[in-house]
């Protein structure tokens, strides 16, 4: 084994669903976490930014939990971790914050001992904790991820995404878990329904591949998940049927929501418009709301040189948005 002195990652945010593609489509946005990893003689944490407020410092946080599974599959021990972390990921707002936590913790504690486990492992390992290899697979590749899941391995193809596609996001400031947004699914549907889904699904991942950014409109049409948590999100049903007519490409609850994705060509000149009808939509709601303008992040996961001395947050304040 290879112990490094000290392990710096940056994960992106991601999107999941893209619409139709339930548990199945990912992308990975430019919102990222940074995390620092090293060897101590006990375990302590280093927790920066609102984002990151309430969480635990101590061997439940999900970042040790989550290095201590890469290091017993490496079979190393290392038992007592330094961990400092900053976040400009939205906790509970369907953003991935938990897969950037998961992906983050696996590269950080994998690159700590050398690097052993290969990232297909890192996916499956990622996917088996979130349940979903959706936003995993987009925080650890980047770009946009077609992914399918067995319960024990992942099987996942990356697209490139097209160079005009741009995000404009809606991030309400309630929380809505995953867990909340998933009960109101129901266990069965329709077979008109799932057929929808299906060539929705199979009409966007062909659209996204090729680049037909006209088609997207149409092939992000969902009948599974989005029309039963419409009342989780007030605002939501009249933002996926109009947006369009407002320079959108196409409009979808991001993963499990509350905020509401809409996909962009960025050189269209109603941007500015878009934006407005959008957090006008939702002020009607009474929700209050941060818009927030993301390209595609086609890195994924990355490790950033260790050449710099300086403490956690003077490293990445650079980088750090204010």
């Amino acid at each position: 084994m290879s112990l490094q002195q000290r392990v710096t990652v940056k994960v992106p945010a991601s999107t999941a669903n893209l619409g139709p593609g339930f548990d199945t489509l990912g992308m990975a946005l430019s919102l990222y976490a940074w995390i620092e990893m090293k060897p101590s003689e006990q375990t302590v944490f280093h927790l920066y930014g609102d984002h990151l407020n309430g969480l635990p410092t101590d061997r439940s946080n999900l970042i040790y939990e989550v290095a201590q599974m890469v290091f017993n599959e490496a079979g190393v021990s290392v038992p007592e971790l330094e961990i400092s972390m900053f976040s400009d990921i939205p906790l509970t707002r369907g953003l991935g914050s938990s897969a950037s936590a998961i992906v983050g913790a696996l590269a950080a504690a994998n690159a700590l001992i050398g690097s052993p486990l290969s990232d297909d492992k890192l996916m499956d390992m990622a996917t088996s904790l979130e349940k979903h290899p959706d936003n995993v697979g987009a925080s650890l590749y980047g770009g946009i991820i077609a992914a399918a899941w067995d319960g024990r391995r992942v099987d996942h193809i990356r697209i490139e995404p097209h160079q005009d596609l741009q995000t404009l996001v809606i991030v309400p400031d309630f929380e809505l878990s995953t867990s909340e947004a998933r009960n109101v699914i129901p266990q069965q549907f329709d077979k008109s329904d799932v057929v929808h889904n299906i060539s929705r699904s199979s009409l966007l991942v062909a659209a996204l591949a090729s680049g037909r950014l006209d088609m997207i409109q149409r092939a992000m049409l969902d009948r599974i998940h989005q029309p039963y948590r419409a009342s989780l999100v007030p605002g939501m049903t009249e933002i996926l049927e109009h947006a369009v007519e407002y320079g959108a490409l196409g409009a979808a609850l991001s993963g499990a929501g509350p905020t509401v994705l809409t996909l962009v060509d960025r050189h269209d000149p109603r941007k500015a418009e878009l934006e407005q009808y959008l957090m006008e939509t939702m002020g009607k709601e009474g929700i209050n709301a941060t818009p927030l303008w993301l390209d595609p992040d086609l890195d994924g996961v990355t490790v950033l040189p260790d050449q710099d001395e300086r403490p956690f947050l003077d490293r990445i304040k650079g980088e750090v948005k204010a």
